[in-house]
């Protein structure tokens, strides 16, 4: 909402408003780039014109709106459903990406996946086997594995930790 306002109130048509991108029928000058720019990063939005930037974006949105927001992963390999959904080739998506972050696009998807095991844990809704079939895990020991890897701790660790930190909470009111 606030790029469309501030589009607006600069004057600059459009064509396209989507998340992260915005078409207009004609480039702008330099002037207004300078001024949106400012503008947006009042509001906390950053600007990006660089070419790898864009594409960095739009491959982490993909990944984050996949693994966050998703009901279902797909039943397809992740570097398909990227490509795919960008319209790239997926090696060069991973060379862009790997180049510009320090880290794989498979290592990001696997922080990802965790953080969001870890809010599935929290949530304490669904059991380990049904969060390893949520997230598109071969197996509740491929979990738990990867679980540990990333953050040192066992899945169930993790979810008895905040039962004892919620005990302690209690314990001090």
């Amino acid at each position: 909402m606030v790029v469309k306002e501030e589009l607006r109130e600069m004057g600059i048509p459009f064509i396209q408003l989507e998340l992260g991108m915005v078409e207009t029928p004609y480039d702008i000058t330099p002037d207004q780039h300078d001024e949106l720019k400012k503008k947006l990063f009042k509001s906390g939005l950053e600007l990006l014109d660089d070419k790898k930037a864009i594409l960095i974006e739009k491959i982490k949105n993909v990944i984050v709106e996949l693994v966050h927001y998703s009901d279902e992963m797909p039943n397809m390999n992740y570097s398909d459903y990227i490509a795919e959904k960008l319209d790239h080739n997926y090696s060069y998506l991973s060379n862009i990406f790997s180049e510009v972050k320090g880290i794989t696009i498979e290592h990001f998807i696997i922080n990802h996946k965790i953080e969001r095991v870890k809010e599935l844990l929290l949530y304490d809704e669904l059991n380990l086997t049904q969060i390893s079939q949520i997230m598109n895990y071969s197996s509740v020991a491929h979990l738990s594995n990867q679980f540990k890897k990333v953050t040192g701790l066992t899945p169930t660790f993790f979810k008895e930790l905040k039962s004892y930190k919620q005990r302690i909470a209690l314990e001090n009111v």
